[in-house]
């Protein structure tokens, strides 16, 4: 290794051969940790401001690495900055350029502090403003929501259980549904941004430092909300990505599952909404075809970041303390998690509010199946009938009407009375759509006064948010 090829490497001075070309490329992750180029520089930044608080460095030498750090942030963000495999990463190669710009005392930036931490800190401040982007996102979809439960709030449409008719319900209540699934996934995001918020600069490699520094004062230049306790779980800690990536394994879950119903409803088989074209595409061979490809993409996005999750979570079970190189493959699950949960978010969000539904096919898709029969079985226990004997009253009428292929409502009363004698004329109050769904007007329930009440609730939770 001659004494030029020794000096790139920043920690060249132990070693009298150069590194092997595969392994250079192998252990280099410049190629995509480049991407917290900017949270890096915000790092360092904070960094020279408490050193030369700290009298490390003088107010001169702190101004000009701040410049020559905000200079080639603009290069990076122009697209005019060079990436060097052989600087290995991110941080390096940043650190290399500020002391060609600016000299001896770009070498300076890196006292009382080590990639370990370094890096610890730059995944934090990149995943934090991540989430961030991904907070409003997941709230404008659960906005979208609101718009068409509110619009569809009594329309009528099956229940299922099993994927069988089970009650009528609303499709704005079937929506609501969907809203507080990702309300949940909103409250795990802002847990999961919460722990992270904390300031590992200032660990070092493991130990600390010997130098005066001010940990508190970096954690508040950077927004954390505190230092972190302990140098050692500092820098070797990853719970936060592991729980990120927990959040979007849920998240995408929920996605999922609303896809596979998006799916199945623009089936010809339901004929329950329509997505407009601009989120479908076509056949090459059949040209009356009209696919759901967005929500069927969504559905099948759900498996990669769940093998995102399982990644991270091996990465770290057999890791000892402190910081290892395995902890280098942490960033691209995490990046391409984000990036996947980015993009179907606003798939989501730009679909949801564009969905037509098809009223009358829901309709008459609720009235098929039998869907009253619960109302039919409450009905007689209001008239004093023991609920298991009414289960077996209303099974018998059923089996009736599939014998006569007649709903429940379209049998008349001397049909219905021929099971049970306590059957008088307002049972027909009942075995409407309009009167089940009605009649369950209670918190939760799918009336729709308690669906526009359950709107409102959620639109006002939503704009508090926002404030």
């Amino acid at each position: 290794m001659s004494e030029q090829e020794n000096s790139v490497k920043p920690w060249g001075g132990r070693f009298s051969e150069a590194t092997d070309a595969f392994v250079e490329r192998f252990t280099a992750s410049v190629s995509f940790d480049q991407r917290m180029a900017m949270q890096d520089i915000r790092g360092s930044i904070a960094h020279a401001t408490m050193l030369a608080a700290a009298g490390v460095l003088n107010e001169e030498e702190k101004d000009s690495i701040i410049k020559g750090l905000q200079d080639i942030a603009q290069d990076i963000d122009s697209g005019n900055f060079s990436w060097s495999v052989k600087l290995e990463d991110v941080h390096m190669n940043i650190e290399a350029e500020l002391t060609k710009r600016i000299g001896i005392t770009g070498k300076k930036l890196h006292t009382g502090r080590s990639r370990n931490d370094q890096v610890a800190t730059d995944i934090r401040l990149y995943l934090r403003d991540e989430i961030d982007l991904i907070s409003r996102e997941l709230t404008r979809l659960q906005a979208g929501i609101l718009d068409l439960a509110k619009r569809e709030n009594d329309t009528i449409m099956p229940g299922f259980t099993h994927l069988q008719t089970a009650q009528p319900v609303t499709f704005g209540h079937h929506l609501m549904a969907w809203y507080e699934m990702l309300e949940r996934d909103y409250g795990r995001l802002h847990d999961c941004r919460k722990r992270l918020n904390n300031s590992p600069l200032g660990a070092a490699a493991l130990a600390g430092t010997t130098y005066p520094i001010d940990r508190e004062m970096t954690a508040s230049l950077l927004q954390f909300d505190a230092p972190t306790r302990n140098s050692l779980d500092s820098v070797s800690d990853r719970d936060f990505a592991i729980e990120f990536c927990a959040f979007a394994s849920v998240l995408l879950t929920h996605l999922s599952r609303a896809s596979e119903e998006l799916v199945l409803w623009t089936s010809a088989q339901f004929n329950f909404i329509d997505l407009p074209d601009r989120f479908c595409t076509g056949s090459s061979i059949m040209p009356q075809k009209k696919n759901p490809d967005v929500p069927e993409l969504v559905r099948g996005k759900t498996g990669r970041v769940n093998g995102h999750l399982i990644s991270l979570l091996t990465l770290m079970k057999s890791q000892p303390l402190a910081y290892n190189k395995d902890n280098q493959e942490d960033k691209e699950p995490v990046f391409d998690a984000v990036d996947t949960v980015k993009d179907c978010l606003r798939a989501f969000a730009d679909m949801v509010p564009a969905i037509k539904a098809n009223k009358a096919a829901m309709y008459e898709a609720a009235k098929r199946g039998f869907s009253t029969a619960t109302d039919l079985a409450d009905y007689l226990v209001r008239k004093g009938i023991p609920f298991r004997d009414s289960h077996e009253i209303v099974g018998k009428s059923v089996a009736y009407g599939i014998e006569q292929a007649k709903d429940l409502s379209e049998m008349s009363l001397t049909e219905l009375q021929q099971f049970s004698n306590q059957i008088d004329q307002d049972v027909f109050d009942v075995l409407t759509l309009e009167g089940s769904v009605a009649a369950r007007d209670h918190l939760g329930g799918t009336a729709p006064a308690q669906v526009k009440q359950a709107i409102a609730r959620a639109q006002e939770a939503l704009k508090a948010r926002e404030s």
